[in-house]
């Protein structure tokens, strides 16, 4: 992906500020599209294609923090860049508080402003291939039978087959048998990497001392 390609959504009630980053945008490569509100974004954006939102705070209608709150509940996650008339403290560290990238105040130097966008845009990306990667190990997951996953939430705790075997009132072989079927489903080579996946997804809970595995 060329970082020029990329989107930047502006949303600001100002025609002649739209326009004049539109142009500006638009001259180093990036691709843009215009809202005059904030409900004229959420009725017509594509926000499954990466970029940044550069966003109004104060707007008739939903205000920027208002949308910035519709975007979270949407679970999208395009960088949100506010840029405001005021330079209004209160509102900016609630703004960041609530994820957004940076606040910006008017008028907003070229060179601050197309840095500010770009590391936005990079971010994102980054937030993105992380999701996407995280989205293909839970379905590595889920392809699991539930007595696989039986065998390696056991695994991953440290268990021994042994253990498992009692645990689950089978025959020592038949873990073994799981956890090689096991290894292949996620595609690790190692215990330790099947350790590592289990970690990024959140899928060690601490133990209660009588399960297995906590001794």
């Amino acid at each position: 992906m060329t970082l020029r390609n990329c989107w930047v959504h502006v949303i600001d009630d100002d025609a002649s500020w739209r326009t004049s980053v539109q142009r500006l945008l638009s001259a180093v490569g990036y691709r843009v599209a215009l809202y005059e509100s904030a409900e004229k974004f959420l009725a017509t954006a594509d926000l499954d294609t990466p970029g940044c939102i550069l966003l109004d705070m104060r707007m008739p209608g939903l205000t920027g923090l208002q949308l910035q709150q519709r975007i979270v509940e949407m679970r999208h996650k395009l960088p949100i860049v506010f840029i405001s008339g005021h330079g209004d403290i209160p509102t900016s560290v609630l703004a960041m508080k609530s994820g957004a990238e940076n606040f910006l105040t008017k008028p907003v130097d070229t060179g601050v402003l197309l840095r500010t966008i770009e590391q936005a845009i990079l971010r994102g990306c980054e937030d993105r291939d992380q999701r996407e990667h995280l989205d293909t190990l839970r379905l590595r997951v889920a392809s699991l039978t539930p007595t696989e996953r039986k065998v390696f939430a056991m695994v991953v705790r440290g268990n021994l087959n042994k253990r498992i075997a009692v645990e689950l009132g089978t025959a020592e072989r038949t873990i073994k048998w799981h956890r090689q079927h096991i290894m292949q489903k996620l595609k690790v080579d190692s215990v330790a990497e099947a350790v590592s996946l289990a970690e990024k997804l959140n899928l060690i809970a601490d133990q209660d001392p009588s399960q297995p595995g906590s001794q």
